[in-house]
Formats: C-alpha cells, sequence, structure tokens
C-alpha cells in the first residue's frame, strides 16, 4: 500500500484504499498501543506522508478512533458468523471461545484483545475511547442474549434462567479469556472458563 498522491495534486481526490492505511494502522496500534505508537510508525506502515495520513484521518487520534471502529466491526462480524450456526447453543458459545484461545494461544508476541487493550489503556480516562469499546461489547452482548433466548424458545435452556444476566456473565468470561490468553499458556486453564461459562446454562 502506498501512497499515489504527486506534489502538485492538491484538489484532486485521494488514491490510496482508506480500508487498507486503517488495517495497516490497526497492526501498528495493536502492537505497540496508542501512546507508544508514533505517528512516524503509522506513516512507514501505512506507506502514507505524515501530511496525507492527517489530511486523510485528522490527527493519530482520529485515526485511532477509525481503528477501533474497524475493529470493532471486524470482530463482531466473526462472533456473528458462529453465533448463526446451525446447531447447538452450548456448540456455539463454546466455539466463541475456544475461537479466542486458539487465537491466543498462536499469538506470539500475545497482543490480545484490542478493544480490551483500549479500555485498559485509556477507557477510563478517555471518555470517546471508552464509549466506542463499551458499544462493541454491549453489540456483542446482544447477540449472545439473543441466542440464548433463542436456545430457551428452544428448550436447550432451562426456563428460569435469565437471558441477559447469562449473556452478561458470558461476555465477562469471554473477554476475561482475552486477558488470560495474554499471559496464560496453559490451555486447559483457558478451557476451564470455557466449561465454568457454559455451566450457567
Amino acid at each position: 500500500m502506498h501512497e499515489r498522491l504527486r506534489s502538485g495534486d492538491v484538489g484532486r481526490p485521494r488514491e490510496f484504499d482508506d480500508a487498507a492505511v486503517v488495517d495497516a494502522a490497526m497492526d501498528v496500534f495493536w502492537s505497540k498501543g496508542y501512546e507508544s505508537t508514533s505517528t512516524e510508525d503509522l506513516c512507514v506502515r501505512t506507506g502514507l506522508g505524515r501530511g496525507s495520513l492527517y489530511n486523510a484521518f485528522g490527527s493519530k487520534r482520529g485515526l485511532y478512533e477509525r481503528v477501533l471502529r474497524r475493529y470493532a466491526e471486524v470482530g463482531f462480524g466473526a462472533q456473528a458468523e458462529i453465533l448463526e450456526r446451525p446447531g447447538p447453543l452450548k456448540q456455539r458459545l463454546r466455539a466463541l471461545m475456544v475461537a479466542v484461545i486458539e487465537t491466543d494461544l498462536g499469538d506470539p508476541v500475545k497482543r490480545g484483545c484490542l478493544a480490551v487493550n483500549a479500555a485498559v489503556d485509556a477507557g477510563g480516562t478517555d471518555d470517546v475511547v471508552a464509549d466506542q469499546v463499551l458499544r462493541q461489547f454491549s453489540r456483542f452482548e446482544a447477540a449472545v442474549r439473543e441466542a440464548i433466548a433463542c436456545g430457551q424458545r428452544d428448550g436447550e435452556v432451562a426456563a428460569d434462567v435469565d437471558p441477559s444476566v447469562a449473556a452478561r456473565v458470558f461476555v465477562s468470561a469471554y473477554y476475561g479469556l482475552r486477558v488470560l490468553g495474554k499471559v496464560v499458556r496453559d490451555r486447559r486453564v483457558l478451557e476451564d472458563v470455557v466449561e465454568g461459562a457454559l455451566a450457567r446454562l
């Protein structure tokens, strides 16, 4: 991905792929964190000059917010694909958790979840970042709640289970796995979390 804006091209539409730039920037922010990522890091990774980067996204902060939105969309798409598969509810919920175990154990640099990292790094002091991360978590929780409610209607989940409470517990365990996955290398420990979360259903 290379910048194709030439000197003298002022006023012409930019000719680079915004999505590709955001994906490249995501790799940098995800690996280094927001504070440790420099504009130079972003320029090197995206292939854009500082002026083009700022013209397109306003600032490093503006690009970071775009990255978080992109991460949320891609992540929810993957989550929804698993939730919407045919088959028993617990099988699908287990598949969601096993997928992140595989991801985290297979990552040599232990980046974890970008949204969780953002919440920990800036969520307590940055309202915009906190709101973006909360929207991502809430959207996932709503999808899990609906899946549990459907499982309840189909007789897979006991009638006395509150789908909202069950969804919150599951989502907490799911994102807890993302934190544990950064430091725990014993797969059995992570799988115990999975089984504990599913046992409530």
